[in-house]
């Protein structure tokens, strides 16, 4: 059976060559489809024993319950709560569960699920709405705790896109979904596909008219319907996977891309062949042939270093290097891990091949450099990007803004113009953010894999560098070689991936 997330996407592709023009929309169910309820009934359940000085839901892990939340009294049964105290908790639940605490503090997220609404979000011509069997009373405090949750994925979810069950509580749900559509319908959206973990609701909808472009997805999370009432033009999936659903041509435009550590032979013949435009150069001084040659490490670390097993590895100079960048028309990001011969030689190198100010990018530690190299570079390419790693004031920026904001200022007073951090820690949706509200470009470096990449993506920095070692997509980069190390493939890999 095809991936859901897959099949989402080739319908997505589809349905935008076929209505270029339109206004595309994909909708979600909100509970048991982007909100995993489990976290809501142990949140409920513990507040219990909080306030009543029981111990019944202690021991409770959210994995452990594996019903609906209609049906919490089967939970009861199955912990062997006693019998005479059944009653109350249910009445604490009916009356806690959709209370403004209760949305606002346990509602938590699928796995994945905000990454592929960011996903579309970021989407020309695509817009993401909720088709809830909520009452419209909740309405409020639905967007409130919902769009608290999107913060941290740049997800945010409109007044305007969500329809709620105008029938009240539980009256109706498949109706009020299929209700839902037309009114989107309406207000001139082309209804692409309804993601929802009710089968009846999903079976309501494609019953409808004029509903033949709309997908059903099935998740296939907690439920209480039958699979068999699942349209037969269905996809079902439990995992929200970003690798399945995200195309290279689909990825937002506006962000540039690099191809991290072109510093073998091996590597540059890869980036050339690839849509990448910028290529990353590593380079430093050889002592041995006094010339500038490409290698991530110092070259001291070279000794004992193979290629195949048994001879040292060539090395590349910068000047053929890029010579064949100039040739296939690429852009250069100079990574200068020396200081004032290399900047001048580099400077005078790129002089000489006459390469386009433009499309030259120069990136070097704060500490190698220093305030006099950066305004070199400045001098010398008014127009180049001139960047510089900040991934010592990540801390500094969350959590002392004003100082670090100081610090930025002086180093764009030096000419460097965009700040690189590496991919990774949990602050930097909010170090992007932060960067961006000041007037910063940011730089997302050291991406190891497609997930990553793909997650990089939805934050929406100006620019990502990566190896590039996307099969996936027919990338096959080596990495720059740090430590020595470089990804390898095989023939399988190669022929699994066409």
């Amino acid at each position: 059976m095809s991936n859901w997330m897959h099949v989402l996407a080739q319908h997505y592709d589809q349905m935008r060559r076929r209505y270029p023009e339109d206004s595309l929309l994909i909708l979600f169910d909100i509970d048991g489809t982007i909100i995993d309820m489990r976290h809501l009934v142990r949140h409920v359940l513990l507040r219990y024993d909080a306030i009543h000085g029981t111990r019944y839901f202690a021991p409770l892990d959210v994995d452990d319950i594996k019903v609906h939340e209609n049906h919490v009294e089967d939970l009861l049964e199955q912990l062997a709560v006693p019998e005479g105290r059944r009653a109350d908790i249910m009445r604490f639940w009916l009356e806690k569960r959709w209370s403004r605490d209760s949305l606002l503090e346990a509602h938590r997220p699928f796995k994945g699920v905000m990454d592929v609404i960011r996903w579309f979000q970021m989407q020309p011509g695509v817009e993401v709405g909720l088709n809830t069997g909520r009452p419209e009373s909740l309405r409020a405090d639905t967007l409130r705790s919902l769009n608290e949750l999107g913060h941290e994925f740049r997800v945010v979810f409109r007044d305007d896109l969500l329809r709620m069950n105008q029938r009240g509580w539980e009256n109706n749900v498949p109706g009020s979904k299929a209700d839902a559509i037309r009114q989107f319908q309406n207000d001139g959206y082309r209804v692409f596909a309804m993601v929802d973990n009710e089968p009846a609701n999903l079976a309501a909808v494609a019953e409808l008219d004029g509903c033949q472009d709309v997908l059903p997805l099935h998740a296939h999370t907690i439920f209480e319907g039958d699979c068999r009432e699942l349209p037969a033009s269905s996809a079902s999936g439990t995992d929200f996977e970003l690798t399945e659903l995200a195309t290279e041509d689909r990825v937002p435009a506006g962000i540039q891309f690099v191809w991290h550590g072109v510093n073998d032979r091996g590597n540059l013949r890869q980036f050339l062949a690839s849509d990448v435009e910028w290529g990353e150069l590593d380079v430093r001084s050889d002592p041995d042939s006094a010339e500038f040659v490409l290698h991530h490490d110092t070259l001291e670390s070279r000794n004992g270093e193979t290629h195949n097993g048994d001879h040292v590895e060539e090395l590349l100079t910068f000047d053929e290097v890029i010579a064949e960048l100039r040739r296939f028309d690429k852009a250069i990001k100079v990574d200068l891990k020396e200081g004032s011969e290399a900047v001048t030689f580099v400077l005078e190198a790129l002089a000489e091949q006459n390469f386009d100010e433009s499309r030259t990018w120069f990136n070097a530690n704060i500490e190698v450099l220093g305030e006099d190299g950066f305004r070199q570079l400045r001098r010398a390419r008014p127009q180049a990007i001139v960047q510089c790693p900040i991934d010592h004031l990540i801390s500094q920026i969350i959590d002392s803004p004003d100082g670090a904001r100081a610090t930025l200022e002086e180093l764009r007073s030096w000419g460097v113009s965009r700040f690189s951090i590496e991919w990774g820690p949990s602050e930097l949706p909010d170090v992007v953010d932060r960067l961006g509200t000041w007037g910063f470009e940011a730089n997302l470096y050291n991406v190891p894999d497609l997930d990553a990449f793909l997650h990089a993506v939805l934050l929406k920095p100006r620019s990502v560098t990566a190896d590039f070692n996307f099969p996936e997509w027919h990338y096959y980069g080596r990495g720059a070689g740090k430590n020595g190390q470089y990804y390898s493939y095989s023939v399988d890999d190669e022929t699994a991936a066409a």
